[in-house]
């Protein structure tokens, strides 16, 4: 699979919800961090909820793995996914479509996305 450039006008943070006592979030843990080779202009973090509680609150995480995709500090997807590198490559690569929209206003979320931007992206 070829590396997707991505412009240095482009701010892609794939944030991965999960927690240490679940398996599924083990194995996929190693998924994950391999599409960082693939799109090497994104920002890959991985975030245990139990952990990072004081982070992700007040979202409620029921479902794992749950992902969190912001671009320019904008909510484009969050939501549980199968653990695939296939479903990972997609989601990413729709993100960075030129007409991809961000998702409608929701307080905690975006509050979450508003938190992890700065920590991670504005910060590093």
């Amino acid at each position: 699979m070829p590396t997707v450039p991505i412009s240095d006008s482009v701010n892609l943070l794939v944030a991965c919800l999960c927690a240490d006592w679940c398996g599924t979030c083990r194995d996929y843990q190693a998924t994950f961090e391999q599409m960082q080779a693939q799109f090497p202009g994104a920002r890959f973090v991985w975030i245990d909820v139990e952990n990072e509680a004081e982070l992700v609150d007040p979202i409620e995480v029921e479902n794992f793995p749950t992902l969190l995709i912001a671009r320019r500090g904008q909510a484009m997807f969050f939501g549980t996914v199968t653990p695939h590198m296939e479903t990972l490559q997609r989601l990413i690569r729709t993100q960075l479509a030129n007409d991809a929209h961000a998702l409608p206003p929701d307080d905690d979320r975006d509050g979450f996305t508003s938190r992890i931007w700065q920590q991670e992206i504005l910060n590093k």
